[in-house]
């Protein structure tokens, strides 16, 4: 497989080019759903005020691409109704996502994506994933494979010798299009496509200009039609189903043993949240953009996990594929990614 970084548009920054450390509601009890605005944001003043509150520190990125949990679930006061103040930080990079938490420099992660999660952990990062955050619909898929609008590649072997451009190397951005054309006949597709590296600001910009051939993005189908200048060839869901897209909170090991109650406390706030979001997408989307300064039409919709509640088959599918690739050593299972143990609405 071929690299290339690709300095254009005046754009000069580098992706980084490493890899490690970092993109079925069975057995859940029933949630509240449709939850108004109104019914979850607290109207006891004393709740906010509340000196009792655990303080999580975590980081979001200044300019999101979609809602964050954190925000919406902060805005609806559903952290301070558990006893949880976050205290949100600069973004720091997925790359570094897990040695932040694990060196103690944040108490939590945001929703990267799965992948990293196993990748850290098959490195030695004590960590697990203790609640969910996306996952992938038809309709809301975690990413997209895009061409320009009329472009005459269509079909997997189309794109063998063709420039794939990424925004990140490795987890979900690299590997989804491994998976579609892997499942699509191309043998060791690693070696049959060249990827090119390009900052996220500018990867549509090189995809108009012809610099790369298909662009992995996280937008929906939706907004790829809404724009009309590029063509879908295929989404995660194309590969995976509603399984590929998982995007779990985790803590690291020490702070789950010495924290427990927190710990539940965080994961009931969170799956609460996730619950409102899927019934309000448009209301997430406006307290996302209100509380970032951002324009709510540039924000992507998503689909929550259920509750909070993590999949096995989530974290297998990744495991497995990431062992296929040779990314990670061969060995991790499901439970030591994951565990739904500190979820009330999980059985």
């Amino acid at each position: 497989m071929k690299f290339i970084i690709l300095l254009s548009l005046n754009i000069f920054s580098l992706a980084t080019l490493l890899f490690a450390f970092g993109c079925s509601n069975d057995g859940a009890k029933t949630p509240p759903t449709n939850l108004s605005q109104k019914e979850v944001t607290p109207i006891d003043k004393s709740i906010s005020d509340n000196k009792d509150l655990t303080v999580l520190r975590a980081s979001i990125s200044p300019e999101p691409t979609a809602p964050v949990t954190f925000l919406v679930g902060d805005d609806l006061g559903l952290f301070r109704k558990h006893g949880i103040k976050l205290e949100m930080t600069g973004n720091i990079p997925v790359s570094q996502l897990v040695a932040a938490v694990v060196g103690g420099q944040l108490d939590v992660s945001h929703g990267a994506h799965i992948n990293r999660t196993i990748a850290g952990i098959s490195a030695g990062a004590k960590i697990l994933a203790v609640v969910g955050n996306t996952e992938t619909t038809k309709v809301y898929p975690h990413m997209v494979g895009v061409v320009k609008k009329n472009s005459p590649l269509r079909k997997p072997e189309d794109f063998v010798g063709k420039k794939i451009g990424l925004s990140k190397v490795g987890g979900c951005h690299e590997y989804t299009p491994y998976a579609w054309l892997e499942q699509n006949g191309i043998k060791d597709p690693k070696s049959k496509v060249e990827i090119t590296i390009i900052n996220l600001t500018v990867l549509e910009q090189a995809l108009r200009q012809g610099e790369i051939d298909l662009a992995m993005l996280h937008k929906t189908p939706e907004e790829i039609k809404r724009n009309d200048e590029f063509d879908i060839i295929f989404s995660d869901y194309d590969v995976w189903g509603t399984d590929g897209g998982a995007t779990p909170n985790y803590f690291s090991a020490k702070f789950i043993k010495d924290n427990p109650k927190v710990v539940r406390n965080f994961v009931t706030a969170v799956a609460e949240t996730l619950d409102w979001m899927n019934a309000n997408l448009q209301g997430a989307r406006e307290i996302t953009a209100r509380r970032t300064n951002q324009d709510v039409n540039k924000l992507s919709s998503n689909y929550y996990s259920p509750s909070g509640i993590i999949k096995p088959v989530e974290a297998k599918l990744w495991i497995d594929l990431l062992e296929r690739f040779g990314e990670i050593k061969p060995g991790l299972t499901p439970e030591d990614i994951f565990t739904n143990d500190f979820n009330p609405y999980y059985k």
